[in-house]
């Protein structure tokens, strides 16, 4: 082999190596100030969750408005229940730290917590004993008696057609 061969798939392999996604950061925003609903804070939990689980750090960040920041607290304990929220399936890297006019909040995903959190979603999600196919004998899938389509119909379709033999 020479050299050259050599060099040129040294420098393919370094461009193959695949960048970690523990790396990269996601961000989820609690609104623009600290009045927002708890169903809305729920989704931006559900979102940092879908994060967590496919390998992403997740920062939340809450804001602070005018009179907002007299009230730290409201945010802190904000954050700090989403950091609960998650903890089934991440660790929290920093706590709530006040920034200027926001607070922010670092979760990580913890590999063992997420593995078990799958094999569990997994688990739940396998479909029980499915049961027999029924056959489809009868033609009248409603309560009225009435029988649409099948052979039965054309048999009485046709009986309508021919005249009645007088006698």
């Amino acid at each position: 082999m020479d050299y050259g061969k050599y060099k040129y798939e040294q420098s393919k392999k370094k461009s193959q190596k695949v960048s970690s996604k523990a790396n990269e950061l996601k961000e989820i925003r609690l609104g623009r100030s600290v009045k927002i609903d708890k169903h809305d804070v729920a989704i931006r939990v559900a979102h940092a969750r879908k994060f967590l689980l496919e390998g992403y750090k997740v920062m939340v960040v809450q804001r602070f408005r005018g009179r907002e920041m007299a009230h730290p607290n409201i945010g802190f304990d904000r954050l700090k229940a989403v950091g609960q929220q998650l903890s089934d399936i991440a660790k929290v890297t920093r706590d709530p730290v006040m920034s200027g006019r926001q607070m922010t909040i670092m979760v990580e995903p913890n590999k063992d917590k997420v593995a078990a959190y799958l094999k569990a979603q997994a688990a739940k999600n396998e479909p029980e004993e499915e049961l027999p196919e029924l056959p489809d004998d009868d033609l009248d899938d409603d309560d009225d008696g009435i029988i649409v389509g099948g052979d039965e119909a054309e048999a009485d379709a046709e009986a309508e057609d021919k005249p009645e033999a007088s006698a």
